[in-house]
């Protein structure tokens, strides 16, 4: 790269990265793939921010989630679930009576007298939405352009591929890539926020376990378990194995750490004294956060918990940006839906209401923005006991610094008509919602907030061109307004 065709923020932007990398202990190489990144050094990360995906695995029912409420809405709603069934009484439904206590209440009413309600057992989230924290974004999901439903049926127009597939439509949701992918949207705003924070290695952080979302090209996704950071057991004073042993125990540290001749030996190394030293540093600045706020005794809730506290020890932590993952299973549920969903929502409504509170306590409410995923929505229509895989779903956004008390997107009417009627551009089959919000939108919005130029978004968000105003799209805007 000739020094004369480089701007001097983007050099330096470059030294700031390639030292933060050294400092990580990140291969060279690595680092030099940042400075073709341009713009980033015009990312501005002087405050806290931070965003946390709350991904539903399984795909869950957007249905019996976000419930239409209105009186005739209701009434198709019932009739398409109870039809599997044979009757309402064995349907998929949620009466109109067990809703009333979580009904929405926009500040701006949508059209023609849509009305919705979250199901019975959130009514910790409708209360932040009704309070303005809370806003839900309707039908988004996965897109490669904008696609109305005679051009999905032609087959003629560039489709996320492998739809209705769970490990794809979870990788699309991450990645924008389908399963295979190695490298997130999460990941790409941790890549461009490293240089904010003086300690790079907790910019991406999962309480969750390994995932696509949180990988960069160049940030490492730390992983932290419910009770902290990971230890190597080995090394712990009282293990079994070598921990009640200080002369064994400090010989393996030794052999674990030392200078190695052969570059292979010496990188594993390398990467045992950087955990060692990440576990120290995570458990040290832990150590100072005490939360008052109560959390339910849920495993949902014990991952959030661990993130507020994580939150709580950014400075200590030597962080600006971060960009968190936490998760729950179990929601494929194509049986046992009226049986199983409940809980599981439940277990979603007081980890993210008692997580929101915990950003009130910490202060910084309006500097975390919580989201949801999942791998797809599902059929309005029943099998019988359940729903079937589908593709655009409602999910929530939850903080300080949305917009709430608002739905964004369009209320798509409540149908399962797989008839060609030319005003139905709504549905792809068994009441499968096509989106009218692509997850690159959703993405960017949140991106914006969290600091990135418009430059860099287009290179985190592949599709994104496809939408907006660059594409002649101003029905499918870039920034979604809920920021």
């Amino acid at each position: 790269m000739n020094s004369e065709t480089v701007s001097a923020p983007s050099r330096r932007a470059f030294l700031q990265r390639s030292s933060l990398m050294a400092a990580a202990g990140v291969a060279a190489p690595w680092a030099l793939q940042l400075a073709a990144m341009g713009e980033a050094a015009a990312f501005n990360g002087d405050d806290y921010k931070a965003l946390v995906c709350v991904f539903l695995y399984g795909g869950n029912d957007y249905a019996n989630t976000v419930v239409t409420y209105d009186e005739a809405s209701h009434r198709r709603y019932a009739d398409i679930r109870a039809a599997g069934a044979g009757s309402a009484a064995d349907g998929i439904v949620l009466s109109r009576e067990t809703l009333a206590k979580t009904v929405l209440r926009p500040v701006q009413a949508l059209p023609e007298g849509r009305q919705y309600a979250l199901h019975p057992s959130m009514p910790n989230l409708a209360g932040l939405f009704n309070s303005g924290q809370a806003g839900v974004q309707l039908n988004v999901g996965p897109l490669v352009v904008p696609l109305t439903r005679q051009q999905f049926e032609s087959q003629a127009y560039p489709m996320p591929p492998k739809l209705f597939s769970h490990n794809d439509q979870q990788s699309l949701w991450q990645s924008s890539s389908p399963e295979g992918s190695t490298i997130g949207w999460g990941g790409r705003l941790g890549d461009i926020a490293m240089p904010s924070n003086s300690q790079s290695l907790f910019t991406c952080i999962s309480v969750t376990g390994n995932s696509v979302f949180l990988s960069g090209q160049d940030a490492l996704q730390y992983q932290c378990s419910t009770s902290g950071a990971i230890k190597v057991r080995a090394l712990q004073e009282g293990d079994w194995l070598f921990g009640n042993h200080t002369g064994m125990r400090a010989t393996l540290l030794n052999l674990v750490q030392q200078n190695r001749a052969h570059v292979l030996q010496n990188e594993y190394n390398n990467v045992m004294r950087r955990a060692l030293a990440a576990e120290g540093k995570v458990s040290g600045a832990l150590a100072s956060v005490n939360l008052s706020t109560a959390f339910a005794d849920n495993n949902l809730s014990r991952q959030m918990r661990m993130v507020a506290r994580l939150i709580g020890a950014r400075q200590r932590l030597g962080v600006k940006r971060q960009v968190f993952m936490v998760s729950l299973g179990g929601f494929d549920l194509h049986d046992n839906l009226v049986a199983r969903q409940p809980g599981l929502l439940q277990e979603v409504d007081q980890a993210i209401s008692s997580f929101y509170k915990a950003t009130v306590e910490l202060g910084v409410s309006d500097k975390v923005t919580t989201f949801t995923a999942s791998d797809f929505g599902r059929t309005l229509t029943s099998n019988g006991n359940g729903s079937d895989h589908g593709w655009g779903s409602h999910h929530f956004l939850v903080g300080g610094a949305v917009k709430g008390a608002r739905f964004y997107g369009e209320a798509p009417p409540v149908s399962a008509s797989d008839s060609k009627d030319p005003q139905d551009q709504w549905h792809v089959g068994q009441g499968r919602l096509l989106p009218r919000t692509s997850t690159d939108q959703f993405a960017a919005t949140l991106g914006r907030w969290f600091g990135v130029e418009e430059g860099e978004l287009a290179r985190i968000l592949p599709n994104l061109r496809n939408f907006g105003k660059s594409a002649g799209r101003l029905d499918y805007p870039t920034d979604l307004g809920f920021l």
